[in-house]
């Protein structure tokens, strides 16, 4: 039960203090784990960054103040943790779709944001294959797009669509230089409350990687900068690895097994996340092959 109500703590704990200065560590001590384990359990399960909630709760109790129509917007935004009233103002317009000041109008149509509850229900009973590895150093070559949001939320998916379909020449290039277009790896690199770096990358031999920065083999200059490629470094580490299984399009099962892995296995396995890269290995045949694909989810883990 520690797990559960350590969430449940970190949520109060917040809800509590929504007018004063939040401090993620002080937070994270609610919980009993980590500031860096909470906050990514904490996105994997509700789907928001930490930031997200609590700016959307405190917008959320600034547009009920101000629509009883008896509070000034500067103090309003002052109270909710906005020194400047222009930030708070655009805050408000992108949250409820109106102006601070149009929400002291009669019939102001405002949005709201529910706090969050762990209800707790009988779950699990599910049989879960995983392996646990621990992975010596390892250098892709890829490329990356910085995303918003969280890797585990809705908006991934259309980020990482519009990303694919926009780089389809460096995909093939890098598939064409490793032979073997079935495999590549997508990672996820320096989550913060303004998104994440997202990769595609490849892992490619020492021949490979070295021709890559020769012009003279390559017969193009620079052509890491032409397609924008960087070696991303992979520090070794333990590895908590789950496979989807084998079928056309794995990519709902993934997100699915994400979720289970942070609500059914994490919390009874005496591991927590480390802080290191999330590393996904991608199987994907090509279209008169695609009845043979799955992804594979590697989470960085050390002992709770």
């Amino acid at each position: 039960m520690d797990w559960i109500s350590g969430i449940q703590n970190a949520i109060n704990y917040i809800e509590a203090n929504l007018t004063e200065e939040l401090d993620y560590g002080e937070i994270s001590k609610k919980s009993f784990s980590s500031e860096f384990h909470f906050q990514r359990v904490f996105s994997l399960l509700s789907g928001y960054t930490l930031g997200e909630y609590i700016r959307n709760r405190r917008l959320t109790l600034a547009g009920a103040e101000l629509s009883r129509g008896d509070s000034k917007v500067i103090d309003v935004a002052l109270k909710y943790g906005y020194e400047n009233p222009d930030s708070f103002a655009r805050a408000f317009l992108k949250f409820h779709g109106i102006l601070p000041s149009a929400a002291r109008e009669s019939g102001a149509k405002l949005r709201s944001f529910a706090r969050l509850n762990i209800k707790i229900s009988l779950e699990g009973g599910n049989i879960m294959d995983y392996r646990i590895e621990n992975k010596p150093e390892m250098i892709l070559t890829g490329y990356k797009r910085r995303f918003t949001g969280v890797p585990f939320g809705e908006g991934r998916y259309k980020q990482e669509h519009s990303f694919a379909v926009t780089t389809r020449a460096t995909q093939y290039f890098c598939s064409g230089i490793m032979l073997d277009g079935k495999n590549h790896y997508s990672i996820v690199k320096n989550i913060d409350d303004d998104g994440y770096d997202y990769y595609l990358a490849w892992q490619l031999d020492d021949e490979a990687r070295a021709d890559l920065k020769n012009s003279e083999v390559m017969g193009i200059e620079n052509v890491m900068e032409l397609f924008s490629l960087e070696e991303i470094i992979i520090p070794a580490a333990t590895y908590v690895i789950f496979r989807t299984e084998v079928m056309r399009k794995p990519v709902k099962a993934y997100s699915d097994l994400r979720t289970q892995i942070v609500s059914e296995f994490l919390p009874g396995s005496g591991y927590k996340f480390a802080d290191a890269p999330e590393v996904d290995f991608i199987h994907w045949q090509p279209l008169n092959e695609n009845h043979d694909r799955y992804i594979e989810i590697w989470m960085p883990v050390e002992k709770d």
